[in-house]
């Protein structure tokens, strides 16, 4: 079923026209200027007061990039297989960037990785130290002789 874009003498329903900038619902017209050139035949959407009393709305929408007519359902299909291709070329540079980015943050993970297991390793040594600390003074206190005082043992014969 051809919808009025497709139909160069259709007339598209009321509601389907765009708003210009001044609310204005727009109306329907053909290029018949021979400048620019390619542009002679294609219909665009104009602002009603877009000629009265010099007014600053300048709404323009095309419709047709080419005039109706002279394209050929081949040349359509090409152009359109051209405009497919250069989006999935930019979806794929996106990928790259996107997997660019992941191997970034992946390599600062392991930097972070690494320097919390040397922090572990040093904790755990520090703890081990701390131990042996609070155990040689009390195996110390009781092999050089001393009470728990303090004071010297004093053997008699």
């Amino acid at each position: 079923m051809s919808t009025w874009r497709d139909d160069p003498n259709a007339i598209p329903p009321w509601n389907e026209r765009p708003k210009c900038h001044c609310g204005f619902r727009t109306w329907l017209q053909v290029w018949t200027d021979t400048l620019p050139q390619g542009k002679k035949g294609c219909r665009f959407f104009k602002c009603p007061d877009i000629d009265d009393d010099f007014k600053a709305c300048t709404f323009m929408q095309c419709i047709d990039t080419r005039p109706l007519g002279r394209v050929s359902f081949q040349e359509e299909q090409e152009r359109q297989v051209r405009q497919q291709q250069i989006r999935l070329k930019g979806k794929e540079d996106e990928l790259k960037r996107r997997r660019a980015k992941l191997g970034q943050i992946e390599a600062t993970l392991k930097i972070q990785e690494e320097q919390l297991q040397a922090r572990e390793v040093q904790l755990k040594r520090e703890a081990d130290e701390q131990k042996n600390r609070y155990k040689e003074p009390a195996q110390s206190s009781t092999s050089d002789g001393r009470n728990k005082k303090g004071k010297f043992l004093h053997f008699t014969q």
